[in-house]
């Protein structure tokens, strides 16, 4: 019985912080999510502090992106 209610005050605080007890994405899912944002040539993909990192091109240019644990992509500046 404790431990269901450890089990339970984990959840809502989870909840409460925003995050998403789901799981997180795959490699393949990440580069897919990154393509649909319109990046092309997505390569390097890596796990960091700040999030994943990987190397895409937008419009004609290579940029460096973040994406971080809310799956929110940001490009890094250089």
């Amino acid at each position: 019985m404790r431990t269901s209610s450890i089990h339970r005050a984990v959840l809502v605080v989870t909840l409460a912080a925003g995050l998403s007890p789901a799981r997180a994405l795959t490699q393949e899912e990440l580069v897919a999510k990154i393509q649909a944002a319109g990046y092309s040539q997505v390569s390097d993909v890596k796990s960091t502090a700040e999030g994943t990192t990987a190397k895409a091109v937008k419009n004609g240019r290579e940029v460096r992106l973040v994406v971080d644990s809310g799956g929110q992509i940001k490009e890094q500046k250089n």
